[in-house]
Order: C-alpha cells, then sequence, then structure tokens
C-alpha cells in the first residue's frame, strides 16, 4: 500500500512516500481503506519524537475516514463496505490502509442514532476525515476536563486553529454565555470571527482585553494548548473557581513550574486532557465524546472548516505549515477519496 511514513525524528523532510504491507486487524480492530485523513499537531509531536522514537518505517496519522475494508476477531455493529471515520490513537492514517480500536470507529450513516439526537442526516468523507480528533479533544476538553456549565464563559487560546474553530460552536451547544479566543495574527482574528466569538483578541495583552471585556470578573475556563507564557497569564484572566483546561504543548517552551500558593489564594483550578491516556484508560469516556462532538457536526449545529486539501504524498509540506503556525482551520489529506 502507499503511505507516508518516517523512520528518524526530525523536521518534515524526514516523512518520506514509501510502499508498505497493508496491516492486519488484530481481535478487536477494524481495518480501514483511507478516504481522508486529517492533518493534526499531534502527528507533529509524532514526528518530533514526543511519542518515543520511531521502530522502523513509522506511519503516523491520528484520524481518518474511509470504508471498513475488513473485521478482526470479536467486533460487532460494523460491517464490509460501511463508511466510517475513525480516531487511530496508534496513529495510521497517512496510508491507504489503517487500523482502529472498534470502539473508536463510528459509522456515518447511524451517527445520529449513536449520539442519541434524532435523525440528523450524516457526514461526507471529507468532512469525516478532518472530525474524529479535533471535535472529540475540543469537546473533552470543554465537557470533561473543563466541567463547562450552562451560563459560564470560555476563553480558547489558538482560537483559528482546528479544535479552536471547533471549540467555540461546541461551547455555545454546551451553553456557554460568551465565547473569547485569542490569536497571533490580524488575519486570524479576521477567519476566527467566523465561528462565534464573541470578541478575538490578539495574545499579546490578553489577560487586559478578557477582563475589560467581562467588565472584570475575567472568564470561568480557559482552553489552552500552547504553554509557556501564555499558559502562566491564563491564569490572570480566571474569574473565581475558573480553571485553565490544557491540552497542548505547541509552543514548545520547557514545563512551567506553577506555584500553588497563588491558586488557592485567587480560587484558580489547573486541569488537563489528554485524548491518547483517555484511550488506554477510559475508552468508553472517550467514545461518549466523541459521539456526542460528531452527533453535533452530523446535525449541522458545528461546522469543520476545511481549509486546504493536500495529496497524500504532499503531507510533509502540511505538516511544515502547521507547525509554522501558518494555518487557518482544518487540513487533510486526500489518500483514497
Amino acid at each position: 500500500m502507499r503511505a507516508v511514513a518516517f523512520k528518524e525524528v526530525g523536521g518534515p523532510e524526514v516523512l518520506r512516500a514509501v510502499e508498505l504491507a497493508a496491516p492486519v486487524p488484530g481481535p478487536g480492530e477494524v481495518l480501514i481503506r483511507v478516504a481522508y485523513a486529517g492533518v493534526n499537531y499531534g502527528e507533529v509531536q509524532h514526528r518530533l519524537g514526543d511519542f518515543g522514537p520511531p521502530e522502523g518505517e513509522t506511519v503516523t496519522g491520528l484520524e481518518a475516514s474511509g470504508t471498513v475494508a475488513a473485521l478482526g476477531g470479536g467486533v460487532t455493529g460494523l460491517a464490509v463496505g460501511d463508511e466510517v471515520a475513525a480516531y487511530l490513537p496508534d496513529g495510521g492514517g497517512y496510508a491507504e490502509y489503517a487500523t482502529a480500536p472498534a470502539p473508536f470507529v463510528f459509522p456515518l450513516a447511524e451517527l445520529g442514532e449513536l449520539g442519541e439526537l434524532g435523525e440528523l442526516g450524516g457526514l461526507d468523507l471529507r468532512t469525516a476525515g478532518a472530525a474524529p480528533l479535533v471535535l472529540t479533544t475540543a469537546y473533552g476538553v470543554l465537557a470533561g476536563a473543563g466541567h463547562l456549565a450552562a451560563g459560564e464563559t470560555v476563553l480558547v487560546h489558538a482560537a483559528a486553529g482546528g479544535v479552536g474553530s471547533a471549540a467555540a460552536q461546541l461551547a455555545r451547544s454546551l451553553g456557554a454565555a460568551a465565547v473569547y479566543g485569542t490569536v497571533s495574527t490580524e488575519e486570524k482574528a479576521e477567519y476566527a470571527s467566523r465561528f462565534g466569538y464573541d470578541e478575538v483578541f490578539l495574545r499579546d495583552g490578553f489577560p487586559d482585553a478578557v477582563r475589560e471585556a467581562t467588565s472584570g470578573r475575567g472568564v470561568d475556563l480557559v482552553l489552552d494548548p500552547i504553554g509557556g507564557p501564555t499558559r502562566l497569564a491564563s491564569f490572570e484572566a480566571l474569574a473565581p473557581f475558573g480553571r485553565v483546561a490544557v491540552y497542548g504543548e505547541a509552543a514548545r517552551h520547557p514545563d512551567l513550574h506553577l506555584p500553588v500558593l497563588p491558586v488557592w489564594k485567587n480560587n484558580r483550578a489547573l486541569t488537563g486532557y489528554n485524548i491518547g491516556d483517555l484511550s488506554r484508560r477510559a475508552p468508553e469516556t472517550l467514545r461518549h465524546h466523541a459521539l456526542a462532538a460528531l452527533g453535533l457536526v452530523a446535525s449541522g449545529a458545528v461546522r469543520i472548516d476545511i481549509t486546504a486539501e493536500y495529496d497524500l504524498a504532499d503531507a510533509p509540506e502540511a505538516q511544515r505549515l502547521l507547525e509554522a503556525g501558518e494555518n487557518t482551520g482544518k487540513a487533510v489529506l486526500r489518500v483514497g477519496g
């Protein structure tokens, strides 16, 4: 099968087009003939070695859509030929075939019913390839790690990215009273404003902007995939009992050493979300988050904005732009679609 793989860590240039044997689904797994694969910062981290060193030719790709090609032992509720979206916790999406644990494979025709949201229509394969990781992450950070309650206010860093553009819409669906965002450039602020943000601020000096927008109160929840000084400053933008929910380290700053005294003296909290850990230790929770989020996309309540589509062989360029922060919205790789 055609694939894009790497066998050493490094820049986008280590990604190479290769021919590999198609994987075989084991017990509880599903083999998918991939139509589209999403491009995510987690795949950049994979290439950079954050998930450990590669073992031989390693195929990344954490979400994909396509058709079921084969079922491993014990898999029920799916059939060969079903069109599906899938979260791939072990990677593999940058290839013509990929395997996924059955609980993380979602038939497109049944998303409305499975999400307990009624008859909702469905998702096309292109949109489905861009959804399982970013939608599940955005929903999980808001509802799981962030415990967002109706009437609360939210600040989303990286508001113009794949997760950020979905998070504003999902926060609204969960009852947020106001949603703010931060971005790095004026161009990204203009783009992010399409997704329901009350205001979008440039990241420099954002705590003051947040306090002004909230009449000095601050926000109840901050979503932070950036880290470093942005994370530290986020605590200054919190309302009483506000939470900073961490779900990434895009700026690749050294880890923070946070003093505890300012946390309890100012009624603040820190929480985190990692989809890989959840897939290993609480797969049913992850599945619930995914179904709820994908159901909202299938209904039209939440929109995935695909701003770039690349051939599989152009995966290095797609990752380069993402790693450099030059992207807005979501990019996908066209594999078999």
